[in-house]
């Protein structure tokens, strides 16, 4: 079989897997299809050869409406919709899974100096990147009021089971978090089916578990950031989860002047400099997600510090002209060696 190498990225590529010829009773499974407003794509290893491709699609599919269900800020039926449109400043209750999505998103905002920011969604929406879309500049004293009701640690607080506003405009958008939580929900349940090898993928965001099918680490390959696809390196990934953030698939241009969606919560305002993506590799997917956007914010400069001292594996690539640099943390390094 050929070894399978996974392109990180938002619209994810696969390298065709030669699948008819496992050897024993292994059944390899590839589920495919659309949610978040992105993609998934799924191969499970089922070793004991038992498990239908109706009863793995079932429970991937009960876990992503329940994800749906609590955290996409395009449903306004949703817990976080909800969460949203609320002015009360009482205590809103919760499910378990959004509070775990918000206090992880507290943490990465906290470690990267409020630049990852899950309050941002009004500066998302101003600037058209969200499900108010609407693509245009801005005016400074519009981006002033809206950083105004921005900032997780001084608009939002949680309690057992509940968050709570401080200020009655303040909003959650979990699209830099939200799909890497459902990445490892779908693991929990291949898990609790039995299935031990995995590689799961929504929209770049992946976790990965055990081995490929040729029982070697799964292969990631990182794209190089341009509109046309390629692989700037691959690293053999298990156990872990992997993010890729990108400022090259969704911006507009205006006056010859190109606008990432990617927005720095310090300044209101799309990211400027020569970073063009950011590959994090941690624990889990949840935390990858942010990670990578966290690191894109902040930029190859800044973000080597702070990914050296968390001794997190994390590979920037920068624009350098017409060409790109990779740089690596130490444990990034370590990881691709």
């Amino acid at each position: 079989m050929v070894d399978p190498t996974i392109i990180s990225r938002r619209t994810l590529f696969f390298v065709p897997l030669a699948l008819a010829a496992c050897k024993d009773r292994t059944n390899i499974l590839e589920l495919v299809g659309a949610t978040m407003g992105t993609t998934y794509s799924i191969v499970a290893v089922d070793r004991s050869g038992t498990l239908s491709q109706t009863k793995v699609q079932g429970a991937v599919n009960e876990v992503l409406a329940s994800v749906n269900a609590s955290m996409s800020n395009w449903d306004t039926s949703s817990e976080v919709s909800r969460f949203n449109a609320s002015r009360s400043t009482d205590a809103f209750a919760v499910s378990p899974a959004f509070a775990e999505v918000m206090a992880a998103a507290g943490e990465v905002s906290e470690l990267s100096d409020g630049r990852f920011d899950v309050t941002t969604g009004p500066l998302i929406d101003l600037w058209g990147f969200g499900a108010k879309a609407k693509a245009g500049i801005p005016a400074d004293a519009a981006i002033l009021a809206a950083l105004e009701t921005t900032g997780q640690a001084r608009h939002i607080s949680g309690g057992a089971g509940s968050l709570t506003k401080a200020t009655p405009e303040a909003e959650v958008y979990l699209s830099s978090i939200g799909k890497g939580y459902g990445v490892d929900a779908i693991g929990e349940a291949l898990a609790g089916l039995g299935i031990e090898d995995f590689m799961i993928e929504i929209g770049g965001d992946l976790l990965t578990a055990g081995v490929n099918p040729d029982g070697n680490p799964w292969q990631i390959g990182i794209e190089t950031p341009t509109a046309l696809s390629g692989v700037q390196q691959v690293v053999g990934v298990t156990g872990m989860g992997l993010a890729t953030s990108g400022d090259y698939r969704n911006y507009f241009e205006l006056d010859g002047q190109r606008y990432s969606h990617i927005l720095d919560a310090a300044t209101g305002k799309p990211i400027t400099h020569s970073t063009a993506s950011a590959t994090v590799v941690t624990e889990n997917a949840m935390l990858a997600d942010a990670w990578a956007t966290a690191m894109l914010i902040l930029g190859s400069e800044t973000g080597l510090k702070l990914a050296d001292a968390l001794e997190m594996p994390v590979l920037f690539i920068d624009r350098d002209g017409d060409e790109f640099a990779t740089k690596s943390s130490a444990a990034f390094a370590a990881l691709a060696a």
